[in-house]
């Protein structure tokens, strides 16, 4: 967190000694290390609210799409339910398009009239 090397903290001892003197300084770093063990508690629970709130704010944000979608989908889905008049024709059977028996012979069948294709070579 901080960038405190060993001879910073030395200096700022030695400082504290001479002011505070021995007698005090034992209570005195007593109570700086309870407050600062406060502080630290206050903010780790300041950022475990912080990171509950964006969690809660990010599933709230994706159950408002979810709703989103799913009411696109129920009008979809309505929309598909509701009897159209193109499909609600009775549907008339056809005959199916003949196809030959012998499945070697449509593999080498010369193709149709319509489908051929004439090359001509231009110079």
């Amino acid at each position: 967190m901080f960038d405190i090397g060993f001879t910073e903290l030395l200096v700022v001892g030695v400082v504290a000694l001479l002011v505070l003197g021995p007698e005090r300084l034992p209570v005195a770093a007593r109570t700086a290390g309870l407050w600062i063990g406060r502080i630290k508690r206050m903010v780790q629970n300041v950022q475990r609210e912080i990171n509950e709130e964006l969690r809660v704010e990010e599933m709230r944000q994706q159950a408002e799409k979810n709703r989103e979608h799913l009411a696109k989908f129920q009008q979809d889905l309505a929309g598909m339910s509701k009897p159209d008049a193109a499909v609600a024709e009775p549907v008339t059977a056809t005959t199916p398009p003949a196809t030959p028996t012998d499945s070697s012979a449509s593999s080498t069948a010369a193709p149709s009239d319509s489908s051929k294709v004439t090359a001509t070579k231009h110079d």
